[in-house]
């Protein structure tokens, strides 16, 4: 049994609560991970408020985590007991068409039961009073241990904290992913990314780290623009209704060589294509929108020249690619600790919740004893 904070079966979902969860033994090709550290990310929200199309409950939530193989399935071989991993709800079997394929990082392997809640053989290892309980994403990481498949695990280096190790999970892969192996920024270019949160300033990383000429950070918050400017940002800009035109402005009349929506409105989706530069502009969206909702481009936008792209997991082959971007932060090249805002336990994971809806800082992690 384990400590595990998930949802319960409502239309209106209540607020995650902490809950003793029963945890069966790994199965073949799967690894029982014990937790010691979980980003509360936003997408874990996005689910808890119902708003998320492809939601679940009963589940536990969770998915941005960090920690140590306890103990390994049969014909299990890439990870043993001891290691050090990440989890990755972006899974990677290194078999599939798609993972033969440089051109998306989309596994699918699991991904149909991944979306059912289940683990690959169509079950769950979860149990609470006797019924089942969805595995969230695949990863359920709100949680003391978790059983998860083995293509589901990024094997990292023991020398990297695993407080910071677990941003890599979701939210800074993803931004610095979308800059690197998405938009794949050439050097020089001009950028704009809109949104300061956890995946804008990994999209500002990734730009910098590619050697972007001109980085600009559109956000309403003054502080967190601050961070940008931290991370590799040129210039900051407070959003508005005219940020489209100041965009455009400073570029000459023709936009951005490479724009970036991270805030999941379709607002800015709209003003983040329409920045981008006449000619050969690239959008990359990597924002999640609310269920229902749908982006507006107007055609003459794309007729003139612009692209819009879609970025999951930031195009990261995630037990190949996290391990590499773990290192560059050892390394120094990525600030992962700046990013940590606050340090708390699971029970005060809808503490993490709340101080996210009022973007007090920008990561809670959560640290298991």
């Amino acid at each position: 049994m384990a400590d595990a904070a998930g949802d319960e079966p409502h239309e209106h979902l209540a607020p995650p609560r902490l809950r003793k969860v029963e945890l069966a033994e790994p199965k073949a090709g799967e690894v029982l991970v014990r937790l010691v550290a979980c980003g509360v990310c936003h997408t874990d929200l996005y689910t808890a408020s119902g708003a998320d199309p492809s939601g679940y409950a009963p589940t536990v939530l969770g998915h941005e985590g960090a920690g140590v193989v306890e103990k390994v399935g049969d014909g299990v071989t890439s990870v043993a007991a001891g290691d050090h991993v990440v989890t990755l709800f972006s899974p990677q079997c290194r078999e599939c068409v798609h993972c033969q394929s440089d051109r998306t990082n989309l596994c699918l392997a699991i991904r149909e039961q991944q979306n059912q809640g289940s683990l690959p053989d169509g079950t769950a290892r979860l149990s609470l009073d006797g019924e089942p309980v969805r595995h969230f994403m695949g990863t359920s990481t709100f949680a003391e241990y978790t059983v998860m498949p083995e293509i589901a695990l990024a094997k990292i280096t023991p020398e990297a904290p695993l407080d910071g190790a677990a941003l890599f999970a979701c939210g800074l892969s993803t931004g610095i992913g979308a800059a690197m192996n998405t938009a794949k920024v050439e050097e020089g270019s001009t950028c704009v990314v809109f949104g300061a949160g956890m995946v804008g300033l990994g999209a500002v990383i990734g730009c910098r780290l590619q050697g972007a000429g001109r980085i600009v950070c559109v956000d309403l918050s003054e502080e967190r623009l601050k961070l940008a400017t931290a991370h590799g940002a040129t210039e900051t800009m407070v959003g508005g209704a005219d940020t489209v035109e100041r965009i455009v402005e400073s570029t000459g009349g023709f936009g951005a060589d490479y724009t970036f929506e991270a805030t999941g409105n379709v607002k800015v989706m709209r003003q983040a294509v329409e920045s981008a530069r006449m000619g050969w502009g690239l959008c990359t969206v990597a924002g999640v929108a609310g269920k229902g909702e749908t982006l507006d481009i107007v055609p003459r936008f794309l007729i003139t020249g612009r692209r819009v792209a879609g970025s999951s997991f930031g195009g990261v082959k995630g037990r190949d690619g996290v391990p590499v971007l773990v290192d560059r932060w050892l390394a120094g090249d990525i600030d992962a600790e700046s990013f940590i805002s606050h340090r708390i336990t699971l029970d005060q994971v809808n503490e993490g919740f709340e101080l996210m809806e009022r973007q007090d800082g920008i990561r809670s992690v959560i640290e298991f004893s």
